[in-house]
């Protein structure tokens, strides 16, 4: 979040802000936390779910185990995006 804020100064400094270009750095920035968020979320989940002791490497079943957890975590996690991005387009139709 640092860079959006150093980008907004330097914008507002400069007299004339584009709301398009603040717009499309918000959307970025929102983006970016999203992607940070799953990947922390599905690194906990899969790590508690398949690493029994923590050690300097991984076994050849936690190896597995973690792609397996994390394709699993992906699938489901594209799935109610998609679900939930086509219904915010039905409602917006709606309106």
């Amino acid at each position: 979040m640092d860079g959006f804020g150093s980008d907004f100064s330097a914008g507002a400094s400069g007299g004339k802000m584009d709301p398009g270009t603040i717009m499309e750095q918000v959307k970025v920035q929102i983006a970016v936390a999203n992607a940070q968020e799953l990947l922390q979320r599905m690194t906990d989940k899969c790590f508690k779910k398949c690493i029994g002791k923590p050690g300097s490497t991984l076994d050849n079943s936690e190896q597995k185990c973690i792609a397996m957890c994390m394709d699993r975590y992906m699938d489901a996690w594209n799935t109610v995006s998609r679900t939930y991005n086509s219904r915010l387009q039905k409602e917006r139709a709606h309106m």
